[in-house]
């Protein structure tokens, strides 16, 4: 039978065991990044359950390597080290499968039909798709270019171009419409659908009652990042007479919680 190597053995326990030092700088530094305003030493210290003295050898070292500045008043905050870190941080972050696992969790939560769209330039492309159990008779799927005018999706990410980008897409279309959109069964001439526009651009969702797509009801909201730029937009789609998308109620509450959870995970807010 073989025997442990006692150094192999205390190599491995040390690994496991971490550095402790180092964990409780992390913590101090964790400590200062959740509070709203810089921190005292003696509040610090009164949070972390750590001596003042021991605390301070802590922040001294912090500050040396720049996580960590005191200001005049004497209070600690995050230094430029900390900033550049997170922000590294954030540029790895990739939205599209973030936005991917939170549509799919909201498919596995409401068994309705749940796409995901991106901004190709002129128009929003489907890039994911799941269907529910419950097929819908639509003729749109994975890869399909929606129109800004005449899907939910579009008109949400219409409403958040730059105003001379939108303005002139606009314009363009009302040039010479083949038809025109309509939201509720009424036809929207120019102004009545920048108005409606400059609502959803408020309230950050689009809604279909059966206005396209007879009998289906369409509630779509946006995605953001960091900058506020809309990334994507997340769309519930479901039989009218089963899916009450109006505000306030299950499926707008639903779909609102997943994008805002996104957006929250791609600006590095896991909490």
């Amino acid at each position: 039978m073989g025997t442990l190597d006692p150094q192999h053995s205390s190599a491995a326990n040390s690994e496991r065991q971490g550095i402790g030092s180092l964990e409780i700088g992390l913590r101090v530094l964790n400590e200062i990044a959740r509070s709203p305003q810089p921190i005292s030493l003696k509040e610090l210290s009164t949070r972390l359950d750590l001596s003042s003295s021991r605390l301070h050898k802590y922040l001294v070292s912090l500050g040396r390597m720049q996580y960590v500045v005191q200001e005049a008043n004497a209070r600690y905050t995050l230094g430029t080290a900390s900033l550049n870190l997170g922000l590294a941080a954030l540029q790895r972050i990739d939205p599209i499968p973030l936005t991917f696992d939170a549509a799919t969790r909201l498919h596995a939560a409401t068994d309705k039909t749940v796409s995901v769209s991106v901004w190709n330039g002129k128009a929003p492309l489907i890039v994911h798709w799941l269907d529910s159990s419950q097929v819908l008779a639509v003729n749109v799927r994975l890869g399909t270019e929606l129109s800004p005018f005449f899907s939910a999706a579009g008109r949400l990410f219409l409403s958040q171009l730059p105003a001379e980008r939108r303005n002139a897409i606009i314009d363009d279309f009302y040039a010479n419409p083949a038809a025109l959109p309509r939201y509720r069964g009424k036809q929207l001439d120019k102004q009545g659908f920048c108005d409606l526009l400059e609502e959803m651009r408020e309230k950050k969702v689009s809604c279909f009652f059966g206005d396209f797509l007879p009998d289906i009801n369409v509630i779509s909201s946006p995605v953001f990042n960091l900058s506020g730029q809309i990334t994507a937009v997340i769309t519930l789609l479901g039989m009218a007479s089963d899916t009450d998308v109006r505000p306030g109620h299950r499926y707008d509450r639903l779909l609102s919680a997943t994008t805002r959870g996104a957006t929250r995970l791609i600006c590095g807010n896991v909490g």
